[in-house]
């Protein structure tokens, strides 16, 4: 079967590592990839939002699969368009995707299904969420209620801070028309982890656990990024963790899409804080994970495209999922700048081979003569296995140590 992978970042290098080891796959393409796709497949030159495009690709290349990578595809309706033409793609429709590119739709949705998340407030008048604010005397997290690269969320020490917020998102529009809404919601405290189900509307199987950083400086200092680096497995995420999410959150968030009409086909993507009342949801993605999926895939034994053709197929529950029993950790490597504005085009020096304990994922990478150089802001994650998670980050960090690009920034303290 040929596939086509949509997106050019580190999450889907790493979905194509692993289709490569599947026993079914006949050609590999990938809209529009970048230099390490381009080694396991063939780069398709584009916009992974031209939908059209896609469907011409998938059509004179007669694919059988295509698998969605990025949000920005599954929000403009790629998923619909493709059903509409007849044609297999993994992901959710543009309906059911709104509960990552509208946080105050999956916020709603939560509220009325009694799906346990933090308290919220949504406005799209700067005014009156200025005068919300004024009356809170804690920490509050601001969210552009948008799709915002995974940099819409802002979280605040104290209320002038998060008015500041409000101002930048609402009034200066920060992150575009993303920011035309916000959401204001109290800060949780706990751990963080993040749980990933594939989805075929009826079933759902939940991937192994992970543990993102979303700061961009050691000891989660700095700013939100679209994240810094994970390991799979957590502890945190222990068998009483699990069934409370199955049983708390994502069945009744499954549940509450078909009763809404919106029956859900795909990942869909956990972000959890584990309070001392239980874990509760920071937000849902529609798509694999950036970096968890390169550190989850590493661990995959299973066949990826028989677990997901199963998913588009409605027969999940036939297929047995096996797993690495090594950990594995991803290193993101930076550009300078980020995550604001960042300079490319710098050439990338030391890049190892793959190996079968290691593997550098390419993120914002392209390939100009004999030279691999930067091409945005995270460049490169670094993933490794090892019987434990510090052999998996003393792996990973030698490889680090290995590689060099001018500017190049990155966490020192994963998985320590």
């Amino acid at each position: 079967m040929n596939v086509l992978v949509i997106g050019s970042g580190g999450r889907e290098h790493a979905l194509c590592h692993a289709l490569r080891r599947s026993r079914g796959l006949g050609r590999l393409l990938i809209l529009p990839g970048n230099a390490g796709t381009a080694e396991l497949g063939t780069n398709v030159p584009g916009d992974p939002c031209d939908i059209a495009l896609a469907l011409e690709v998938a059509r004179r290349e007669d694919v059988g699969l295509t698998i969605v990578g990025p949000e920005e595809p599954l929000a403009a309706g790629i998923v619909d368009a493709f059903e509409a033409a007849g044609r297999r793609i993994f992901g959710p429709t543009a309906a059911a995707a709104r509960l990552e590119s509208d946080k105050a739709f999956a916020k709603q949705l939560m509220r009325q299904y009694a799906v346990p998340t933090a308290d919220a407030r949504i406005f799209d008048d700067y005014e009156l969420a200025r005068q919300y604010i004024a009356t809170r005397d804690e920490a509050v997290v601001v969210k552009a209620a948008g799709l915002a690269k995974g940099k819409g969320v802002i979280v605040c020490a104290d209320p002038a801070d998060a008015i500041l917020a409000a101002e930048r998102i609402l009034v200066q529009r920060v992150f575009g028309e993303a920011g035309a809404r916000i959401v204001v919601e109290e800060r949780l405290l706990g751990r963080e982890a993040s749980l990933l189900a594939v989805v075929d509307r009826h079933t759902s199987y939940l991937l192994e656990p992970a543990q993102d950083h979303k700061r961009l400086g050691d000891g989660d200092s700095g700013p939100n990024t679209g994240g810094m680096g994970a390991f799979c497995p957590t502890p945190l995420v222990t068998e009483a963790v699990l069934r409370q999410v199955q049983t708390q959150i994502l069945v009744p968030v499954l549940d509450a899409l078909v009763r809404e009409g919106l029956p859900y086909r795909g990942v869909l993507y956990l972000g959890l804080m584990l309070t001392a009342a239980g874990p509760k949801v920071l937000e849902f993605n529609c798509r694999f994970g950036d970096p968890e999926a390169q550190a989850i895939l590493m661990r995959l034994e299973s066949d990826l495209l028989e677990l997901l053709n199963a998913a588009v197929d409605g027969r999940l529950e036939q297929v047995e999922v096996r797993w690495d029993p090594r950990h594995a950790l991803c290193v993101v490597m930076a550009s300078a700048g980020y995550p604001e504005a960042v300079r490319t085009g710098v050439p990338i020096r030391g890049l190892p081979p793959p190996a079968d304990d290691a593997v550098v994922f390419h993120a914002g990478t392209r390939r100009v003569g004999d030279e691999v150089v930067t091409a945005g802001g995270r460049v490169l994650g670094v993933t490794a296995l090892g019987p434990t998670l510090a052999d998996a980050r003393r792996r990973a960090y030698e490889l680090v140590a290995q590689i060099r690009f001018e500017g190049a920034q990155y966490r020192t303290d994963l998985g320590a």
